[in-house]
């Protein structure tokens, strides 16, 4: 497996090693087989806060006696005319940087503004995508790598306030999205839950304050306070929803 080959090459030669960026899927793969891995080391970073595709770091800045950052740039995408530009979703840019024959694994978040994106990438794609990327549908569009664009890419949450009988997984989840019980188990059974990354079986799990919840095709959200106990006894709870 490529990750304990990589692991075992930072921890023998002493050195760092870097994966892609791995999606949810892939990363569910890691933390099963984290136990293996951890002997070397290891940090995960997406290049910016709450990014969904990370790439992982093996190697142990104390035991190695260096830091090595992470292969990761933004590049910002923009039009060349604003006035004419689409209105882009994050397909539409995907699929144009797909479109140039791209590994998916050198391609991290991309994070849509107005008629914008900042697309985060392994450096060594970084100067074929500014010099290729030209068009995404028919916004004909430049490229340029940025280190502008902490305070752009805070994606602002809708704070919503829920109540719900319990803090099990499932029922927040359904209550979140207006989904009934039986379409939210479906999400569960086709894997597609996550808590905090990891990939969520257990659909009865209780919920923290703190912890993020990823349902994919929906979006995620993050409950950030204590529930409160209604009159009624239900439980009242405060979430960040990312749409």
């Amino acid at each position: 497996m490529r990750l304990r080959d990589l692991a075992e090459r930072s921890y023998n030669q002493g050195i760092f090693t870097f994966t892609g960026f791995l999606g949810l899927g892939e990363q569910e793969i890691f933390w099963q087989e984290e136990g293996q891995l951890r002997h070397a080391g290891y940090v995960l970073c997406g290049g910016c806060r709450d990014a969904n595709r990370v790439v992982v770091r093996f190697g142990d800045e104390a035991a190695l006696g260096y830091e090595q950052p992470f292969p990761i740039v933004c590049i910002h995408i923009s039009p060349l005319q604003q006035k004419f530009a689409d209105d882009l979703s994050h397909r539409d840019f995907l699929g144009a940087l797909m479109n140039l024959g791209i590994d998916r694994s050198t391609l991290g978040d991309i994070r849509v503004g107005n008629k914008d994106a900042y697309l985060f990438c392994l450096a060594s794609v970084a100067d074929f995508i500014c010099e290729n990327l030209s068009q995404v549908r028919h916004t004909h569009v430049k490229c340029a790598v940025t280190e502008e664009y902490e305070d752009i890419l805070q994606e602002e949450p809708e704070t919503v306030t829920i109540q719900v009988r319990s803090l099990r997984v499932d029922a927040v989840l359904a209550r979140i999205y207006n989904l009934s019980r039986e379409k939210s188990l479906e999400l569960f059974r086709a894997g597609r839950v996550y808590v905090d990354g990891r990939l969520c079986e257990n659909n009865s799990r209780l919920l923290k304050a703190g912890e993020t919840v990823n349902a994919r095709g929906f979006g995620k959200f993050r409950l950030t306070g204590e529930p409160a106990v209604t009159r009624k006894g239900r439980l009242a709870l405060q979430a960040a929803v990312y749409r």
